[in-house]
Order: structure tokens, then sequence, then C-alpha cells
């Protein structure tokens, strides 16, 4: 570790240190594994492929990957990450901590993924949300036709694909959030499709023997985007924050991309293996507004009335089999608050979970 990187000490309550000085830092907090998933990952059978690794959680998805197996010793373990690489840099910084970058472009109707390496395991990462509702039949296509096109490319392989919250219904507050077992619900195009992407998976885990792992996501945390990062960004400059949508889910992207390539050892034939990915909390969105006004040294504008209803999910399965996030919701309100206070980079991307008509 350089010593740009070196993480702050932890606080006395929580074990976690009060903030990442730069990007480094909170890069190499991200990509540190559990000795959990290094044990997980030591038992993986063939090289990691990961579809779609430039987007937000892909290249610490990878470099995560690559250090465990390098823990395990399993330094003969291939990781791919494919993506078209619009950002040439992303590639770079993947290339020198020993992951295989692959220039592809998935959303080619006509591309050959042949040309792409075999793998034993995949993470399936690409998808198209916001602008959907304006060109919904993109969203479909990569959504939910792209996926028959990689479960048949790699049919013998153990697939874990994201897919998201949104494939439930608003759900009342006090209901614990939708589980595994509820019917689904999906509202608008872009949660349509992602739960025809689901569907795509599970025929092939049943008419191919492909093994799948779904993953409901919702939201994961990183300090340049997320649920956090939309809220507190608000309170630091004095504009209103609508509480209309007052509750949410919110999972430390970390914990988050450790469940993703944990879930392969569970990825199944037959209706498949599904598992929704949050943190413990029905957060309150007043509550966190008034923790950042208290961080940041101003009281919150707070516009609007809470729903009853809102999208939450609850992870208790995903608890149960991976252990609790490392991370509480407290520290990462403390961490975003303290990485908004140093100017440090956002992504520009709000993640629109105040969004009840489906319309991204």
């Amino acid at each position: 570790m350089t010593p740009s990187a070196v993480l702050p000490p932890p606080d006395e309550l929580t074990g976690a240190g009060p903030g990442f000085p730069n990007e480094a830092a909170l890069e190499e907090r991200l990509t540190a594994p559990s000795p959990a998933l290094v044990r997980d990952l030591a038992a993986l059978e063939g090289d990691l492929l990961v579809l779609g690794a430039g987007g937000k959680m892909g290249p610490s998805l990878c470099r995560l990957a690559r250090r465990a197996l390098d823990e395990a010793g399993r330094g003969e373990v291939a990781v791919h990450a494919v993506s078209r690489w619009s950002d040439p840099a992303a590639a770079q910084r993947l290339a020198e901590h020993g992951v295989r970058t692959v220039a592809f472009d998935l959303m080619d109707p006509d591309a050959d993924l042949t040309a792409l390496p075999d793998a034993g395991n995949v993470v399936f990462m690409v998808g198209a949300k916001f602008g959907s509702s304006g060109a919904p039949a993109h969203a479909w296509a990569v959504n939910a036709a792209m996926p028959d096109r990689v479960a048949r490319r790699w049919s013998g392989a153990r697939i874990a694909a994201f897919s998201t919250g949104n494939v439930y219904p608003l759900v009342p507050i006090g209901s614990g959030g939708s589980t595994e077992d509820d019917a689904v619900a999906p509202v608008g195009e872009y949660a349509m499709s992602c739960l025809g992407r689901e569907r795509v998976f599970q025929h092939a885990a049943l008419t191919r023997d492909a093994r799948v792992a779904l993953i409901r996501l919702n939201y994961a945390v990183d300090l340049r985007y997320g649920v956090l990062a939309d809220i507190g960004a608000r309170v630091r400059a004095g504009e209103p924050v609508d509480l209309t949508t007052g509750h949410a889910n919110v999972v430390w992207q970390g914990y988050a991309n450790e469940v993703a390539l944990r879930s392969l050892r569970h990825a199944t034939t037959g209706e498949g293996f599904t598992l929704n990915l949050t943190g413990p909390e029905t957060a309150s969105v007043r509550r966190i507004a008034e923790w950042f006004g208290d961080e940041l040294g101003r009281p919150p504008v707070l516009t609007g009335t809470e729903a009853p209803t809102a999208l939450l999910s609850d992870a208790s399965r995903c608890h149960a089999l991976f252990g609790y996030p490392g991370v509480p919701l407290r520290t990462l309100v403390r961490w975003q608050a303290d990485w908004l206070r140093r100017g440090l980079p956002l992504s520009g991307r709000p993640t629109k979970f105040q969004t009840r008509d489906g319309r991204f």
C-alpha cells in the first residue's frame, strides 16, 4: 500500500476510520477481501469473467476478486474485465493490479461472444437504467435479450447476475421489505425489463442446466455515488431534501461486491438462486438528512411528507448466509460527510431512489 492510500485510524464505536483522504484510500478499503471471501474464491473452478466491468461497481469488484484470489494462493486464476472501456485510464488501473481487461462492446447485437475468454465463473453486470423510459426498446434489448446470449455462450459456467429490488412493488414502511418469496410487481419499463433478465436466466437454469444466482441489489454506497451522496450533497448545498420517498435501503459497496462474488458458490440449476442484497435497516431519509446536518454544520432543508410506502427489501437471507455488512449506516453517513467536506469527486450520476413511478 502506498502512503497516499493509508487509511485513517479507527474510531472507538465502529472500528472504522472517520473518512478517506482520497480515492486511493477509498479503493483500498473497497477492495480489501474478507477471510470468508478468500476461502470461497479459493474453491473456484475456472477463471472469472466480469461482463460490464466498466460501470460504477465493476472496477472495484474485479480488483477485490483479484486480491482475494492472490491471498488464497490462486494467482493462476485469471480475472477478465469486459467493457467498452470508454475511460481507458480505468482499464489501465485495473491492469496494473493484475486484472486482464478486454475491450468489447457487449451492446452490439452482432458482436461475436465467442471472441471473449472461456470462464467457469461469470458475473453479469450489464444493464440499462437511466433513460430507459425514453428508450424502452433499448432497455429490453440490454436487460432481457442479452442474458440469453450470455447464458448460451457460457452455458457450463456459474453465473451471478445483478438484478434490482425494483422488481418488487412499493411496500408499507413497517413491513420490513419484500422477501425473495414475495410476488414481484415491477413498475415501469426499466423494472419490467430487469424482471425479464431474471426470467431469461431462470429459463436457462431450467432448460439448459445453467447454474444461476440472481442478485437483487438496492442501493450500493461508494461515497462517489449512492443514496447517501445524493442526500448529503443537497444538505451541504442548502438545497431541499424531498421526503416523499422517505425511506430506503442502502449497503456498503464493498459488502455488495463480496456477496456477489460469494454467491457464485450458491448458483444452481432449476429455479436458480435468488438473493436480496442490501443493508439491514429501513433507513429514514429524514434521519439521514438530520445526521448530515449535524456532520456538516448546517440544518437540512426538508420538504414534503413521507409516503406510507417505499421500495424496500428484506435481506435476512443474505445476512444469514454471508453475515451482516461490516460498515453500519451511521458510519457510512460519517464517511460520506467527510468526503463532501473534502470536496472529493462525485460521479454526477444520481440514484433517483426517490422515483415512484418507475420512470428512469
